[in-house]
Parts: structure tokens; C-alpha cells; sequence
């Protein structure tokens, strides 16, 4: 069952109607709130790239040694897909700004089928490295345990699980995100006209894989050239 938009409008003691602006239509609240987040989001990230930056000062071997361990093929093909599903994301919303529902229900669908294969792909990333004796509480990763890794690599190790994973979630976020804008499409709530939503998803969404820009070169390449005398380092 469909439900058009309705908007309210206020009557003046002459008997004037006005429209009252409500959230579909408040542009700047809307951008202004999701900026507010966003900029929650940079603290939260960028005071998590500080700490990896000292701790990255304190122990560059280390760092080298346990980046050149990471699948740098899976990862980099998990950055073009985020870059991909970046580009369906905000064509679905021109489609919505220009009239095409259709056509920006299938590029959300697209997104979303993307963004699970991203899901999919780090899985398989994680699963080849706890086969190799590296995930979270895991010997290697256990100071003080006769197997485990240099206090250097178990940071870098450490951060790396959080960090992607707490990206992970993120991206999970995302989907269910896209679920419920779809629902909302579908209800006549999210239209050409009314699109409030849609835009701060697809705002939500660049900040998914813009965090992924930076995740990606400081974990994944590091390694890939050691510039104290390592040589090149080796991804599994």
C-alpha cells in the first residue's frame, strides 16, 4: 500500500494556509545533523590512525614485517569494490533526484549486493590469517607467550582487527540502511521530491569507503616496500 507524502500546513487567525517545512524538506538540518556525525565518526577514526601513527614511530621493524603478512590482493580488490559501490550509491541518487525510482531502487539493490561481497571477501581474508596462527587471542597475539609475535606486530595486529572490523560493521550498518531506504521507497515516503533520506545514506555510504581509502594504503602497503633494508616484503 502506497502512502504519498502529505505535507502539514499551518493556518494563520486570517485564515492563511502556510506549509510548514518538516524534515523531508529541511535540507540544511539534514546535511548540517549528518555532518555533525560525520565529523564524530573522523574523531573516532583519526584518534585510532594517531595512536597506530606512534606506535608505528616506536616500532617501524615490526610494522614492516606485519604488513608484508597481509593479503594485499584481497585487499586491494576490497577497495575497488567499495570505490564501485561509491559510484552505484550516488547514481541511484541522481536517478532519484531525476525521477527514475526505478531505476534507483536497482543501483541500491546493486550497492548492497556489493557491499556483501566486501563482507565476503574480508571474511575469507580473516579466516586465511587465523589459519595462520594471527587473529585475536590467538598465541602470537598473547604478550608474554612463549610464542608470541614481537610487541610491535601484536599492535599492529591488534589494530588491524579493530579497525577493519569496527569498518565491518560500518558497512553491515550500511546494508541495513539501504533495507530500510528501500522500504521507505516503496511506502512513498522517500520520493523525487523528498529524498532527505536517501541523501544522508548515500553521505553515510562515502564516509564507509573513504575510511577504507585510508584504511587500506596504511595497513596493506606499508609492507610492500621495507625502506630499512628489508627488501620487499611477502603477502600471503
Amino acid at each position: 500500500m502506497s502512502h504519498e507524502y502529505v505535507p502539514e500546513i499551518a493556518v494563520d487567525r486570517h485564515g492563511n494556509e502556510y506549509k510548514v517545512q518538516g524534515w523531508q524538506d529541511d535540507t540544511f538540518g539534514a546535511k548540517f545533523g549528518f555532518w555533525l556525525f560525520m565529523l564524530t565518526e573522523v574523531m573516532m577514526f583519526g584518534s585510532m590512525f594517531m595512536i597506530l601513527t606512534y606506535y608505528f614511530d616506536l616500532h617501524p621493524r615490526e610494522f614492516y614485517e606485519a604488513s608484508g603478512h597481509l593479503n594485499r590482493w584481497l585487499g586491494g580488490t576490497n577497495t575497488v569494490i567499495l570505490l564501485i559501490s561509491a559510484f552505484t550509491m550516488g547514481l541511484g541518487l541522481l536517478k532519484m533526484r531525476a525521477g527514475d525510482v526505478k531505476g534507483a531502487k536497482v543501483m541500491i539493490v546493486i550497492t548492497m549486493l556489493i557491499a556483501l561481497t566486501f563482507l565476503g571477501i574480508k571474511g575469507v581474508e580473516w579466516t586465511e590469517e587465523y589459519h595462520h596462527g594471527i587473529f585475536l587471542g590467538l598465541d602470537a597475539l598473547q604478550p608474554g607467550n612463549p610464542n608470541s609475535k614481537p610487541l610491535g606486530e601484536i599492535i599492529f595486529y591488534g589494530m588491524y582487527f579493530t579497525m577493519t572490523g569496527l569498518h565491518g560493521v560500518h558497512v553491515l550498518l550500511g546494508v541495513f540502511l539501504m533495507i530500510w531506504l528501500l522500504k521507505r521507497i516503496n511506502a512513498g515516503k522517500v520520493t523525487p521530491d523528498h529524498y532527505i533520506l536517501h541523501f544522508n545514506i548515500a553521505l553515510y555510504w562515502d564516509l564507509v569507503h573513504l575510511i577504507w581509502v585510508f584504511v587500506f594504503p596504511y595497513f596493506y602497503m606499508i609492507g610492500a616496500g621495507d625502506p630499512l633494508g628489508g627488501g620487499v616484503a611477502h603477502g600471503h
